[in-house]
């Protein structure tokens, strides 16, 4: 299965994203390698100590270092050119859009949904960043998601410090620990939502794989997951 990771804009957890849902997966002992595409290298650079559960290879490297792999995550340049788009969405199974509840964020995603569709991979976004204090704001953005029938993911990627705790020392989430080397007390909440959102991405993928095989005249749409008429 080939994933990418994709954004318009700095600041939604694209690389982070991709380093936790890399790790789910690899904790669940499948043969995982993320590729960095991204020209800032930021997946690079937070696998530098080499102490995530997966290697992290540019993506100049990626033809032989994914020969073996089960999983291949993308953590995509983020942009809009849609020559960059092209290319790597045209060697991806399905596409992840974080996306952040700022309204900035999720104009952007509509932006890149729209040019996704006209190749027809299935994508789905993801809510990153929804502070537990204003449930609102992620309610709102889920609507607004939808309502361009973009299908957004059920799991919430929750603002933690955890997750900058956890970059800073080069490990997952789930290891995460403060300046006095004890434990994030809420580094499970945001480990938890990544491995959701895993099995959400896994069911969405084998779906879509399904109804490929029963394809005839029928196209499929596969943001909004129902059947449509060709033409």
């Amino acid at each position: 299965m080939f994933i990418t990771v994709f954004g318009q804009k700095g600041g939604v957890a694209k690389t982070c994203s991709s380093i936790h849902i890399a790790a789910c997966w690899s904790y669940q002992q499948k043969r995982v390698v993320l590729v960095d595409s991204d020209c800032n290298r930021s997946a690079t650079a937070y696998g530098a100590r080499e102490l995530l559960p997966f290697p992290v290879v540019p993506i100049e490297a990626a033809a032989k270092a994914t020969r073996l792999a089960e999983i291949v995550i993308t953590d995509g340049q983020a942009s809009s050119n849609e020559d960059e788009i092209k290319n790597l969405v045209e060697g991806a199974d399905f596409i992840l859009l974080p996306t952040t509840t700022q309204s900035r964020s999720i104009e952007l995603t509509v932006e890149m949904s729209q040019m996704l569709r006209k190749y027809r991979v299935p994508f789905a976004a993801l809510l990153v960043k929804v502070d537990a204090r204003k449930e609102a704001a992620a309610e709102q953005a889920m609507e607004l998601l939808q309502a361009f029938d973009i299908k957004v993911l059920d799991s919430q990627i929750p603002l933690l410090s955890a997750f900058e705790q956890a970059e800073t020392e080069g490990v997952t989430v789930d290891q995460a620990v403060d300046k006095r080397g004890r434990a994030n007390p809420r580094r499970m909440t945001g480990w938890s939502a990544y491995c959701a959102a895993c099995k959400e991405i896994e069911d969405l993928f084998e779906e879509h794989q399904k109804l490929r095989k029963n394809q005839s005249p029928i196209g499929w749409d596969f943001t909004r997951m129902e059947h449509r008429v060709a033409g």
